[in-house]
Protein backbone atom coordinates (compact mmCIF):
# COMPACT_ATOMS: atom_id res chain seq x y z
CA UNK A 1 0.00 0.00 0.00
CA UNK A 2 1.50 3.54 -0.88
CA UNK A 3 1.42 5.56 2.21
CA UNK A 4 -1.68 7.45 0.40
CA UNK A 5 -3.98 5.02 0.48
CA UNK A 6 -4.76 4.54 4.04
CA UNK A 7 -4.53 7.71 6.54
CA UNK A 8 -5.49 8.20 10.23
CA UNK A 9 -7.00 11.57 10.70
CA UNK A 10 -7.32 11.06 14.53
CA UNK A 11 -6.93 8.95 17.46
CA UNK A 12 -8.39 8.78 21.04
CA UNK A 13 -6.77 5.89 22.52
CA UNK A 14 -5.58 3.00 20.70
CA UNK A 15 -9.58 3.89 18.79
CA UNK A 16 -8.39 5.49 14.99
CA UNK A 17 -11.18 7.28 12.80
CA UNK A 18 -9.16 7.24 9.28
CA UNK A 19 -9.75 7.01 5.14
CA UNK A 20 -8.36 3.83 3.15
CA UNK A 21 -8.74 4.73 -0.51
CA UNK A 22 -9.69 1.99 -3.14
CA UNK A 23 -10.66 1.54 -6.40
CA UNK A 24 -14.16 2.24 -6.08
CA UNK A 25 -13.66 4.73 -3.73
CA UNK A 26 -12.60 6.10 -0.37
CA UNK A 27 -13.91 4.37 3.21
CA UNK A 28 -14.36 6.07 6.02
CA UNK A 29 -13.28 4.37 9.23
CA UNK A 30 -14.29 2.62 11.44
CA UNK A 31 -16.67 1.00 8.81
CA UNK A 32 -18.53 -2.18 9.31
CA UNK A 33 -19.34 -4.68 6.32
CA UNK A 34 -21.91 -6.47 6.02
CA UNK A 35 -21.60 -9.85 4.88
CA UNK A 36 -22.63 -10.95 1.23
CA UNK A 37 -21.33 -14.56 1.15
CA UNK A 38 -22.98 -15.65 -2.16
CA UNK A 39 -21.88 -12.19 -3.96
CA UNK A 40 -25.29 -11.00 -1.93
CA UNK A 41 -26.45 -9.33 1.56
CA UNK A 42 -29.08 -11.90 2.38
CA UNK A 43 -32.56 -10.43 2.06
CA UNK A 44 -30.97 -6.97 0.79
CA UNK A 45 -31.13 -4.76 -2.52
CA UNK A 46 -27.66 -3.53 -3.13
CA UNK A 47 -29.69 -0.01 -3.30
CA UNK A 48 -30.74 -0.68 0.06
CA UNK A 49 -27.51 -1.03 0.93
CA UNK A 50 -26.31 2.17 -0.63
CA UNK A 51 -29.35 4.13 0.95
CA UNK A 52 -28.68 2.50 4.56
CA UNK A 53 -24.78 4.31 4.34
CA UNK A 54 -23.04 0.97 3.57
CA UNK A 55 -19.63 1.89 2.14
CA UNK A 56 -18.01 -1.62 1.91
CA UNK A 57 -19.07 -5.18 1.63
CA UNK A 58 -17.50 -8.17 1.90
CA UNK A 59 -17.77 -11.55 -0.09
CA UNK A 60 -16.72 -15.01 -0.20
CA UNK A 61 -13.53 -16.20 -2.30
CA UNK A 62 -14.44 -19.89 -1.19
CA UNK A 63 -17.72 -19.84 -1.88
CA UNK A 64 -17.76 -17.86 -5.31
CA UNK A 65 -15.39 -20.30 -6.30
CA UNK A 66 -17.42 -23.06 -5.80
CA UNK A 67 -20.09 -21.46 -7.31
CA UNK A 68 -20.68 -19.79 -9.94
CA UNK A 69 -16.89 -19.76 -10.41
CA UNK A 70 -14.66 -16.93 -10.75
CA UNK A 71 -14.54 -16.63 -14.73
CA UNK A 72 -18.08 -16.84 -14.99
CA UNK A 73 -17.71 -13.61 -12.44
CA UNK A 74 -15.08 -12.45 -14.67
CA UNK A 75 -16.56 -12.82 -18.06
CA UNK A 76 -19.82 -11.11 -16.63
CA UNK A 77 -17.19 -8.17 -15.84
CA UNK A 78 -15.94 -8.68 -11.91
CA UNK A 79 -17.96 -8.85 -8.98
CA UNK A 80 -18.98 -4.89 -8.72
CA UNK A 81 -20.68 -5.52 -12.08
CA UNK A 82 -22.35 -8.96 -11.15
CA UNK A 83 -23.89 -8.08 -7.90
CA UNK A 84 -24.83 -4.51 -9.27
CA UNK A 85 -22.83 -2.88 -6.45
CA UNK A 86 -20.74 -0.43 -7.08
CA UNK A 87 -18.58 0.63 -3.80
CA UNK A 88 -15.65 -1.43 -2.26
CA UNK A 89 -15.48 -4.58 -1.99
CA UNK A 90 -13.27 -7.14 0.37
CA UNK A 91 -13.21 -10.98 -0.49
CA UNK A 92 -11.92 -12.96 1.99
CA UNK A 93 -9.52 -15.74 1.47
CA UNK A 94 -11.97 -18.76 1.86
CA UNK A 95 -9.34 -20.43 4.77
CA UNK A 96 -11.71 -19.93 7.60
CA UNK A 97 -14.41 -21.91 5.33
CA UNK A 98 -11.84 -24.67 3.95
CA UNK A 99 -10.76 -25.40 7.11
CA UNK A 100 -13.61 -25.68 9.12
CA UNK A 101 -14.93 -28.95 7.18
CA UNK A 102 -13.25 -31.33 8.89
CA UNK A 103 -12.29 -34.54 7.74
CA UNK A 104 -13.05 -32.91 4.09
CA UNK A 105 -9.31 -31.44 3.84
CA UNK A 106 -5.96 -32.06 3.69
CA UNK A 107 -3.30 -29.32 4.52
CA UNK A 108 0.48 -29.34 3.55
CA UNK A 109 2.93 -26.85 3.32
CA UNK A 110 2.14 -26.05 -0.41
CA UNK A 111 -2.12 -25.15 0.10
CA UNK A 112 -4.93 -27.74 0.96
CA UNK A 113 -6.92 -30.22 -0.72
CA UNK A 114 -10.90 -30.30 -0.17
CA UNK A 115 -13.99 -31.87 -0.80
CA UNK A 116 -16.31 -29.65 -2.25
CA UNK A 117 -19.53 -29.43 0.15
CA UNK A 118 -21.43 -28.65 -2.97
CA UNK A 119 -20.51 -31.46 -5.11
CA UNK A 120 -18.20 -34.09 -3.51
CA UNK A 121 -15.65 -32.98 -6.04
CA UNK A 122 -11.72 -32.34 -4.87
CA UNK A 123 -10.33 -29.13 -5.34
CA UNK A 124 -7.36 -27.57 -4.61
CA UNK A 125 -6.26 -23.99 -3.03
CA UNK A 126 -2.75 -22.86 -2.71
CA UNK A 127 -1.55 -19.29 -2.30
CA UNK A 128 -1.16 -18.34 -5.91
CA UNK A 129 -4.48 -19.71 -6.59
CA UNK A 130 -6.16 -18.00 -3.95
CA UNK A 131 -5.01 -14.72 -5.37
CA UNK A 132 -5.81 -15.73 -9.10
CA UNK A 133 -9.13 -16.14 -8.28
CA UNK A 134 -9.50 -12.90 -6.25
CA UNK A 135 -7.73 -10.97 -8.92
CA UNK A 136 -10.66 -12.54 -11.51
CA UNK A 137 -13.46 -11.88 -9.26
CA UNK A 138 -12.31 -8.37 -8.94
CA UNK A 139 -12.92 -6.90 -5.19
CA UNK A 140 -11.10 -3.53 -4.03
CA UNK A 141 -9.29 -6.03 -1.05
CA UNK A 142 -8.20 -9.10 -1.41
CA UNK A 143 -7.13 -11.56 1.59
CA UNK A 144 -4.20 -13.98 1.61
CA UNK A 145 -4.39 -17.72 2.06
CA UNK A 146 -4.60 -19.02 5.41
CA UNK A 147 -4.34 -21.62 8.17
CA UNK A 148 -6.98 -21.23 11.17
CA UNK A 149 -6.16 -23.13 14.26
CA UNK A 150 -8.83 -24.04 16.52
CA UNK A 151 -9.44 -22.22 20.21
CA UNK A 152 -7.57 -24.67 22.75
CA UNK A 153 -4.87 -25.69 20.01
CA UNK A 154 -1.15 -26.22 21.07
CA UNK A 155 1.19 -24.13 20.83
CA UNK A 156 2.89 -26.31 18.50
CA UNK A 157 -0.08 -26.38 16.45
CA UNK A 158 -0.48 -22.73 16.99
CA UNK A 159 2.87 -22.03 16.16
CA UNK A 160 3.04 -24.16 13.04
CA UNK A 161 0.01 -22.80 11.67
CA UNK A 162 1.00 -19.23 11.96
CA UNK A 163 4.63 -19.56 10.25
CA UNK A 164 2.53 -21.36 7.41
CA UNK A 165 0.10 -18.61 7.22
CA UNK A 166 3.44 -16.48 7.01
CA UNK A 167 4.83 -17.97 3.92
CA UNK A 168 1.42 -18.26 2.55
CA UNK A 169 1.13 -14.78 2.81
CA UNK A 170 4.48 -14.07 1.23
CA UNK A 171 3.77 -16.34 -1.70
CA UNK A 172 0.49 -14.60 -2.13
CA UNK A 173 1.76 -11.18 -1.97
CA UNK A 174 4.35 -12.47 -4.77
CA UNK A 175 2.01 -13.73 -7.36
CA UNK A 176 -0.34 -10.50 -7.27
CA UNK A 177 -0.76 -9.85 -10.90
CA UNK A 178 -3.65 -6.97 -10.83
CA UNK A 179 -3.04 -3.81 -10.75
CA UNK A 180 -5.21 -1.80 -8.22
CA UNK A 181 -6.11 -4.41 -6.32
CA UNK A 182 -5.24 -4.45 -2.46
CA UNK A 183 -4.02 -6.92 -0.55
CA UNK A 184 -4.16 -7.85 2.84
CA UNK A 185 -2.20 -10.20 5.33
CA UNK A 186 -4.02 -12.31 7.81
CA UNK A 187 -2.32 -11.77 11.11
CA UNK A 188 -2.82 -15.30 13.50
CA UNK A 189 -1.15 -16.81 16.48
CA UNK A 190 -3.62 -18.51 18.70
CA UNK A 191 -4.89 -17.41 21.87
CA UNK A 192 -1.19 -16.13 22.91
CA UNK A 193 -0.99 -12.70 22.73
CA UNK A 194 3.04 -12.67 22.16
CA UNK A 195 2.23 -15.21 19.20
CA UNK A 196 -0.05 -12.60 18.32
CA UNK A 197 2.65 -9.67 18.50
CA UNK A 198 5.28 -11.92 16.39
CA UNK A 199 2.91 -13.06 13.86
CA UNK A 200 1.67 -9.09 13.30
CA UNK A 201 5.18 -8.06 13.21
CA UNK A 202 6.49 -11.03 10.66
CA UNK A 203 3.40 -10.42 8.55
CA UNK A 204 3.98 -7.17 8.49
CA UNK A 205 8.01 -7.39 7.37
CA UNK A 206 6.31 -8.56 3.73
CA UNK A 207 5.13 -5.38 3.23
CA UNK A 208 1.42 -5.53 2.36
CA UNK A 209 -1.79 -3.45 1.57
CA UNK A 210 -3.66 -3.75 5.45
CA UNK A 211 -3.87 -6.49 7.58
CA UNK A 212 -7.40 -8.91 8.72
CA UNK A 213 -6.94 -10.04 12.30
CA UNK A 214 -8.50 -13.34 11.70
CA UNK A 215 -9.00 -16.86 14.34
CA UNK A 216 -10.55 -14.94 17.04
CA UNK A 217 -14.28 -14.62 18.38
CA UNK A 218 -14.45 -18.40 17.83
CA UNK A 219 -15.02 -19.09 21.63
CA UNK A 220 -12.49 -17.48 23.49
CA UNK A 221 -13.78 -15.66 26.97
CA UNK A 222 -14.54 -11.62 25.26
CA UNK A 223 -11.86 -10.03 27.54
CA UNK A 224 -8.90 -12.61 25.67
CA UNK A 225 -10.26 -11.32 22.36
CA UNK A 226 -9.67 -7.86 23.68
CA UNK A 227 -6.26 -8.61 24.69
CA UNK A 228 -4.99 -10.38 21.89
CA UNK A 229 -6.73 -8.08 19.17
CA UNK A 230 -4.59 -4.65 20.89
CA UNK A 231 -1.51 -7.36 21.04
CA UNK A 232 -2.05 -7.29 17.52
CA UNK A 233 -2.64 -4.08 16.58
CA UNK A 234 0.21 -2.73 18.37
CA UNK A 235 2.72 -4.88 16.42
CA UNK A 236 1.01 -3.41 13.36
CA UNK A 237 2.41 -0.30 11.84
CA UNK A 238 0.23 2.76 11.97
CA UNK A 239 -0.38 3.62 8.35
CA UNK A 240 -1.86 0.37 7.20
CA UNK A 241 -5.83 -0.56 7.55
CA UNK A 242 -6.42 -3.34 10.23
CA UNK A 243 -9.87 -5.79 9.62
CA UNK A 244 -10.76 -7.68 12.63
CA UNK A 245 -12.41 -10.39 11.07
CA UNK A 246 -15.93 -11.93 12.27
CA UNK A 247 -16.45 -10.14 15.50
CA UNK A 248 -19.99 -8.91 15.30
CA UNK A 249 -21.84 -7.86 18.76
CA UNK A 250 -21.94 -4.26 18.97
CA UNK A 251 -20.57 -3.96 22.17
CA UNK A 252 -17.46 -6.23 21.00
CA UNK A 253 -17.48 -4.37 17.47
CA UNK A 254 -16.75 -0.86 20.26
CA UNK A 255 -14.11 -3.01 22.30
CA UNK A 256 -12.05 -3.89 19.09
CA UNK A 257 -12.18 0.39 18.22
CA UNK A 258 -10.55 0.60 21.57
CA UNK A 259 -7.79 -2.41 20.64
CA UNK A 260 -6.95 -0.43 17.54
CA UNK A 261 -9.23 -2.00 14.41
CA UNK A 262 -10.24 -0.45 11.83
CA UNK A 263 -13.02 -2.67 9.66
CA UNK A 264 -15.18 -5.33 11.00
CA UNK A 265 -17.76 -7.95 9.33
CA UNK A 266 -19.94 -10.21 10.59
CA UNK A 267 -23.06 -12.50 9.56
CA UNK A 268 -25.15 -11.49 12.50
CA UNK A 269 -27.12 -8.43 11.61
CA UNK A 270 -28.75 -10.32 9.04
CA UNK A 271 -28.83 -13.58 10.65
CA UNK A 272 -30.63 -12.11 13.32
CA UNK A 273 -32.92 -10.30 10.98
CA UNK A 274 -33.46 -13.72 9.70
CA UNK A 275 -34.26 -15.27 13.09
CA UNK A 276 -36.52 -12.07 13.96
CA UNK A 277 -34.11 -10.34 16.31
CA UNK A 278 -33.94 -6.70 15.88
CA UNK A 279 -30.38 -4.69 17.32
CA UNK A 280 -31.50 -1.78 19.71
CA UNK A 281 -30.68 1.11 21.86
CA UNK A 282 -32.06 -0.95 24.21
CA UNK A 283 -30.45 -4.35 23.38
CA UNK A 284 -31.73 -7.06 21.26
CA UNK A 285 -35.70 -7.62 20.94
CA UNK A 286 -37.16 -10.56 19.97
CA UNK A 287 -40.17 -9.63 17.80
CA UNK A 288 -41.17 -13.18 17.98
CA UNK A 289 -42.25 -13.27 21.31
CA UNK A 290 -45.88 -12.74 22.50
CA UNK A 291 -46.12 -9.68 24.31
CA UNK A 292 -45.52 -7.88 20.93
CA UNK A 293 -48.71 -9.22 19.09
CA UNK A 294 -50.37 -6.10 19.82
CA UNK A 295 -47.76 -3.43 19.91
CA UNK A 296 -48.22 -0.93 17.20
CA UNK A 297 -44.80 1.29 18.00
CA UNK A 298 -41.38 0.84 16.33
CA UNK A 299 -38.77 -1.66 17.00
CA UNK A 300 -36.81 1.63 18.08
CA UNK A 301 -38.43 4.44 19.22
CA UNK A 302 -35.01 6.02 18.68
CA UNK A 303 -34.29 5.12 15.23
CA UNK A 304 -35.31 6.67 11.83
CA UNK A 305 -34.90 4.52 9.64
CA UNK A 306 -37.39 3.51 7.05
CA UNK A 307 -38.55 0.10 8.86
CA UNK A 308 -38.57 2.46 11.56
CA UNK A 309 -40.99 4.56 10.61
CA UNK A 310 -43.44 2.86 9.16
CA UNK A 311 -43.66 -0.97 10.02
CA UNK A 312 -44.41 -1.82 14.00
CA UNK A 313 -43.71 -4.37 15.86
CA UNK A 314 -46.91 -6.21 15.97
CA UNK A 315 -47.13 -6.29 11.72
CA UNK A 316 -43.20 -7.34 11.77
CA UNK A 317 -44.10 -10.19 14.28
CA UNK A 318 -47.18 -11.40 12.16
CA UNK A 319 -44.93 -11.10 9.47
CA UNK A 320 -42.82 -13.89 10.94
CA UNK A 321 -45.68 -15.80 12.12
CA UNK A 322 -47.02 -16.06 8.57
CA UNK A 323 -43.51 -16.96 7.60
CA UNK A 324 -43.34 -14.19 4.88
CA UNK A 325 -39.84 -13.33 3.66
CA UNK A 326 -40.97 -9.40 3.98
CA UNK A 327 -40.36 -9.79 7.99
CA UNK A 328 -36.49 -10.77 6.93
CA UNK A 329 -35.84 -7.80 4.78
CA UNK A 330 -37.63 -5.01 7.10
CA UNK A 331 -35.42 -6.59 10.38
CA UNK A 332 -32.18 -7.05 7.92
CA UNK A 333 -32.69 -3.25 7.04
CA UNK A 334 -32.92 -1.68 10.57
CA UNK A 335 -29.81 -4.07 11.98
CA UNK A 336 -27.82 -3.03 9.21
CA UNK A 337 -29.13 0.67 9.02
CA UNK A 338 -28.35 0.24 13.26
CA UNK A 339 -24.60 -1.12 12.64
CA UNK A 340 -23.94 1.96 9.88
CA UNK A 341 -25.04 4.61 12.39
CA UNK A 342 -23.21 2.61 15.22
CA UNK A 343 -19.69 3.16 13.02
CA UNK A 344 -20.67 6.63 12.35
CA UNK A 345 -21.19 7.96 15.87
CA UNK A 346 -18.05 5.87 16.89
CA UNK A 347 -16.03 7.63 13.94
CA UNK A 348 -17.39 10.95 15.31
CA UNK A 349 -16.53 10.87 18.96
CA UNK A 350 -12.82 9.60 18.04
CA UNK A 351 -12.54 12.59 16.23
CA UNK A 352 -13.81 14.57 18.10
CA UNK A 353 -12.01 13.23 21.60
CA UNK A 354 -14.41 11.91 23.54
CA UNK A 355 -14.80 8.10 22.06
CA UNK A 356 -14.38 5.82 25.63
Amino acid sequence: MTPEAFSIEARCGRARAGRLRTAHGEVLTPAFMPVGTQGTVKAMLPEELAEIGVQIALANTYHLHLRPGEEVVRRAGGLHAFMHWPRPLLTDSGGYQVFSLQGLRKVDDDGVTFISHLDGGTRRLTPESVIRIQEALGPDIAVTLDEPVPCGAEEEQVRRAMERSREWARRGLAARGREGQLIFGIVQGGMSPLLRAESAQQTAELGPDGFCIGGLSIGEPKDLTVELTAAACDALPENHARHLMGVGYPEDILDGLRSGADLFDCVLPTRLGRNGSAVTNEGRLNLDAAQYAEDFGPIDPACDCATCRGYSRAYIRHLYKAKEILAARLVTYHNLWAYTRLMERARREILEGTFV
